[in-house]
């Protein structure tokens, strides 16, 4: 069976296992939590708790588990495991990279750290973003390793964009260090993002300071269309500039 919890802080959403979980326990406890988390428009920290007297999934609540996962885990926002039981563990690590929230296991008696961890989880995006429609240049500043999440939204800017005009002249990255992506999942979500929308993007600045950016360009060459370029991290004007130049009109500092 499922219990969902009630002694956790606000925000955090919890449910307990015991027994064997079945598909209507989900259908009883997961889907409405789910589906409360949507209608709220809220992201869901979610505590998952095995305790000893847990003892098996049947195979419906197996398939319920996949289909709600593929369904709704754009919802998540974090997921605490915590458990003592060995194969839980295991698994949750192994497949922990894939998720496009961050996974942390827990044991039993550090139920109290994974409920801080959930609680302590930041607020808002990693990248908030602008879209400069006198330049048609869309400006992404970087702040925390990058998520799932905040690739979405910017693809819904893009698209949203892209569904009036033949192009996006370009897009300014601007960061004072690259922070990285907070696990698989993400850097995947990145290189989708890339993969469907370079071709409408007519140039790429990156404006950071960090040895690793000036890498960048070199390597994004070889994998997007569109032309990039490096900038520092105080020369943002330049690099909104340089972007939002037609092809025969660039700044004369271009080089």
């Amino acid at each position: 069976m499922l219990e969902r919890l009630k002694d956790v802080p606000a925000g955090v959403d919890a449910v307990k296992a015991a027994g064997t979980v079945s598909k209507t326990d989900y259908e009883r406890v997961i889907e409405p939590l789910v589906s409360g988390a949507r209608s709220e428009g809220r992201r869901i920290r979610f505590l998952y708790e095995f305790g000893p007297e847990f003892r098996s999934f049947t195979p419906g609540a197996g398939w319920e588990d996949l289909k709600i996962g593929m369904s709704s885990l754009r919802l998540f926002e974090g997921c605490a495991v915590v458990s003592d039981i060995g194969w839980i563990r295991e698994s949750t690590r192994l497949t922990s990279f894939l998720m496009p929230c961050p996974v942390h296991v827990f044991g039993n008696q550090e139920r109290d750290d994974a409920l801080r961890w959930l609680s302590s989880l930041p607020e808002g995006p990693a990248i908030s973003h602008r879209l400069l429609p006198e330049t048609q240049v869309l400006v992404a500043e970087i702040e925390r390793p990058l998520r799932t999440q905040d690739f979405d939204a910017l693809a819904l800017a893009v698209d949203s964009w892209l569904e009036a005009h033949e192009e996006l002249a370009g897009v300014v990255v601007h960061a004072r260090e690259f922070p990285g992506w907070e696990n698989v999942g993400s850097l995947l979500r990145h290189v989708r993002f890339v993969r469907d929308h370079h071709r409408k993007v007519r140039r790429v600045a990156l404006a950071a300071d960090s040895k690793l950016a000036g890498l960048v360009p070199h390597l994004a060459n070889h994998f997007v269309q569109a032309e990039v370029r490096r900038f520092g991290y105080d020369e943002l004007d330049g690099a909104v500039a340089w972007s939002a130049a037609p092809p025969d009109q660039l700044p004369a500092d271009a080089g």
